[in-house]
């Protein structure tokens, strides 16, 4: 039961870092109707960028905070020059455009900082375990996760449902052609929106960067998963995006904890130990198709809420 509890807790956690890079993901595909496969080399770079500045200030909190000023501004650069040319295009365009981009993030991070990848050390503060219930312990750091998270979708809920420029971001997504001949500086908003996508993916690297590893091509599998949720959740939707990220987590985390252990009880210990993860996959996407199916808009369409 204290393995389940916490198994339960690591899929909210992973939950939560798929929430930060999906939520910026549907806000893009969402407004700008932009099929972004580069958005999983931002979340590389935001932690290539954290573990840099983190190794020369010497403070882990300075570190993000200036990793995440420059994956803002390369986000911000990113759009004026490479993604912006476009838009207006059809999704094949966007397809082969962001997947360039992806195989250069790739080698200018190697140029860079070179193949070998870097670390992130935590403060010693939270290497330490929490008693979150009587008998279980987790790590410190995984809660900060969580917490840190949950702060930034209450932030974003906020800025996307109660602010001016929020109610014209819910406006691009739903009629630009108005938006834009109401005056409205659409490109502007649609530079803001791609910066805001790519700091929360770059925060998102950054966060799992301590318990990962910082190394080329990182963005790439969990960007499949952030796909998944966003359309699980509902393009366009934050809750619903945060809503599918818990529920992809928690199958993630608690298939691969558990279905090994009941296939070698009819299989191999090699093949039990191979299939398990590999019907955890697919519980993800047996999930989605079943979505696509009954809910083609998702659990929570943008146009609904």
């Amino acid at each position: 039961m204290l393995y389940l509890i916490e198994q339960c807790l690591n899929g909210v956690q992973l939950g939560m870092l798929l929430f930060l890079l999906a939520a910026g993901l549907t806000l893009i595909f969402g407004i700008m109707d932009l099929v972004n496969l580069a958005h999983g080399s931002l979340y590389m770079v935001g932690a290539y960028l954290a573990a840099t500045f983190a190794a020369l200030t010497g403070s882990f909190v300075a570190g993000l905070v200036l990793g995440l000023i420059a994956t803002l501004a390369v986000g911000i650069v990113l759009e004026v020059v490479a993604i912006r040319p476009l838009y207006g295009r059809d999704h094949l365009d966007h397809v082969l455009g962001t997947f360039g981009l992806l195989l250069f993030f790739n080698d200018i991070v190697r140029w860079i900082w070179g193949p070998a990848g870097m670390t992130l050390s935590l403060p010693s503060q939270m290497l330490a375990a929490v008693q979150v219930l009587p008998g279980v312990f987790y790590p410190m750091y995984r809660i900060v996760i969580i917490l840190a998270t949950l702060a930034v979708g209450g932030l974003l809920y906020v800025l996307v449902m109660r602010t001016r420029i929020g109610m014209l971001i819910r406006a691009g997504a739903s009629n630009r052609e108005m938006v834009s001949a109401l005056g409205i500086n659409i490109t502007l908003l649609y530079t803001l929106v791609f910066g805001l996508g790519a700091a929360l993916a770059g925060f998102a690297g950054m966060i799992a960067a301590p318990i990962s590893f910082v190394q080329i091509g990182m963005g790439e599998n969990i960007l499949i998963l952030a796909f998944v949720v966003i359309i699980i959740g509902g393009i366009g939707s934050i809750r619903g995006a945060f809503v599918a990220s818990i529920i992809v987590g928690l199958i993630d985390t608690l298939g691969r904890a558990f279905l090994p252990d009941l296939a070698r009880n009819f299989l191999s210990y090699s093949a039990g130990s191979s299939l398990g993860p590999a019907l955890s996959s697919m519980l993800i996407y047996m999930l989605m198709a079943g979505v696509l199916v009954f809910r083609p808009e998702g659990l929570f369409p943008a146009s609904r809420k």
